[in-house]
Formats: C-alpha cells, structure tokens, sequence
C-alpha cells in the first residue's frame, strides 16, 4: 500500500465511504509529557502496548509526544522524525502490527528552528508520511504569552496518507496538528482529497481548551463528513503551561465515540467507514460548495 501525501488533487466525492462492515479500530493516547525524553519514551511505548492489546489497528499519539520544556529544550533534542525516539515506538507497532501516528517531534531545520513534525508508520515500522506544522501557535491568553513561530518553521504542504483496516480495506487519513484545528479550509482541502479520518495530535492549553476544543473538533468532523482522531496532551509541562486533555473520537455526525478526561492513558473506538457515506449522503456539504464564489 502506498500513502498519498503532499498536494494532490480532489478525489471524487462518494467513493471514499467505506463498504458496510468494515471498521478501523483506532487509539488516542494521552500524555503529559515533560522534559525527560527517556522516560516520555517508556510512556509512550507502554501505551501503544495497550493500546494494541485493546485491539487498536491506528494508534495516534499526541503533539510534542517526545518532548516539552524551553526553547533551549527544543533545539537540543531536535531529532526528526526517523530519529531514536520515534524509532522506539515504530519497533513497538512493528512487533503489535499497528499503524502509528507518532504525534509530532521536533525535526532540525533551518539555523536555530525547528519544524513540529508527525510521522505516520505503517505495521512493518516503515516510514509511511511525514506532516509538519503549517501553522504556529502565536497567541496570548490571559494565562501565557505562546510565540511557537520563534523556535518552529511553518510546514509548507498538505498531507493526506493512506493506512489499512484489519480486513485490509484502505482508509486514507488527514495529517493536522494542534492550532491547525482552527483553519477549516484546511480540513476541507483534505476532505476533497479523500480524506475520511482527520487525525488531530495536540497539546491543547487548558484555558483555550475548556472553551474551544470540542466545539472545534466536532466542527470539522461535522462540515466534512469526516472522523476525527485527536489524542491531546493533558496538565502542567512547565509552570504556568497546563494542557486540557480531553482527547476525543468524533463521528462525522459529531457523536464524540470516546473520550479521555484526564490522566494519561488511552481512548479506544471503532470507526464504521459506512458512516461516512451515510453522513454525506444526508447531508452533502461538500458536493455543495460555491468554489466559483468563494475559491479552493
């Protein structure tokens, strides 16, 4: 099986549903990854363990899975996304024959930047796609001031990538990560490329999450017919940096299928692809866009 990644085209609406019967069963792991790269590792591959033992065939870990601490922290452990630590969990899948989308890492680029990195793996442990960040987290909350785009360098590309159920039917997946959730345009340009699974890895801050993290995810699984999988990091990394949680899977009706409040550990559900044609075939807001209006 080959991924689809980078630019293509739209791919013809309604054919990517999926036969009834087929499911993806997949995982949202949560963290709360801190400074130590050694032991987010144990984490990590600890929970893709049972994550396999609860008979996930996608496991997808969250944003900065590796790694969180200070901008001299970033650069320092910048590794990419065939590097050790990804490397670690891909012999993991490998062993459980899974899929593994390794949230992101922080891969070297350009002088002191970085880019934020996802890195899809297929149950062979083969570098399958790579997602890096298009758009960086430049905000201030009334709790932190957030500047990513002073250690990160924007991705340039929209990446689509095919994975597989266990019967072996093809399943192709949206790449996003975390402030990506806000750019609809984004989820629809991936949605016309076939998308049917809009994975979401994220370290969501917990006072922007409280307000806008479910709305926005059943949002998108909403306007475009599509799953949504977006395991999120959840409390304090460093003082006064506190994620929210909350990792979710969301039908492309917006029913969350399940969710992980707090703690670190794994949520689990099965995608029934014939949802999604029964979906947009009820309500087909993609077939209706004005592009001749309003653009791509």
């Amino acid at each position: 099986m080959n991924p689809c990644c980078g630019d293509g085209g739209e791919a013809p609406l309604g054919v990517t549903g999926g036969a009834p019967g087929h499911v993806l069963r997949v995982a949202c792991v949560q963290m709360n990854t801190r400074d130590d790269v050694a032991a987010n590792v144990r984490v990590a591959q600890e929970s893709v363990e049972v994550a396999a033992d609860q008979g996930a065939r996608l496991v997808v870990l969250p944003e900065t899975w590796f790694f969180k601490g200070d901008a001299e922290g970033i650069v320092a452990t910048a590794e990419g996304p065939e590097g050790p630590s990804n490397r670690a969990l891909a012999a993991v899948a490998a062993r459980r024959g899974v899929w593994l989308l390794a949230g992101s890492v922080y891969e070297p680029a350009s002088g002191d930047l970085v880019h934020n990195a996802s890195a899809l793996f297929d149950p062979a442990g083969r570098l399958r796609a790579v997602y890096r960040k298009i758009h960086l987290f430049d905000a201030t909350t009334t709790t932190a001031a957030y500047r990513e785009s002073e250690e990160v360098a924007p991705g340039a590309a929209i990446v689509t990538a095919d994975v597989d159920t266990a019967d072996g039917v093809r399943v192709r997946l949206g790449l996003t990560i975390c402030y990506d959730l806000r750019f609809p345009g984004l989820y629809s340009s991936l949605a016309l490329r076939g998308a049917q699974v809009l994975c979401v890895p994220s370290a969501f801050t917990a006072q922007t999450g409280a307000a806008h993290w479910e709305v926005l995810l059943r949002a998108r699984a909403i306007e475009n017919g599509c799953f949504v999988v977006a395991p999120n990091q959840v409390g304090e990394h460093l003082p006064g940096r506190d994620c929210y949680g909350n990792s979710m899977i969301v039908d492309p009706w917006g029913v969350v299928l399940a969710r992980l409040v707090g703690g670190v550990g794994v949520c689990v559900a099965d995608l029934d692809l014939a949802r999604i044609a029964e979906v947009r075939a009820t309500i087909p807001s993609l077939e209706h866009r004005r592009a001749d209006l309003y653009g791509h």
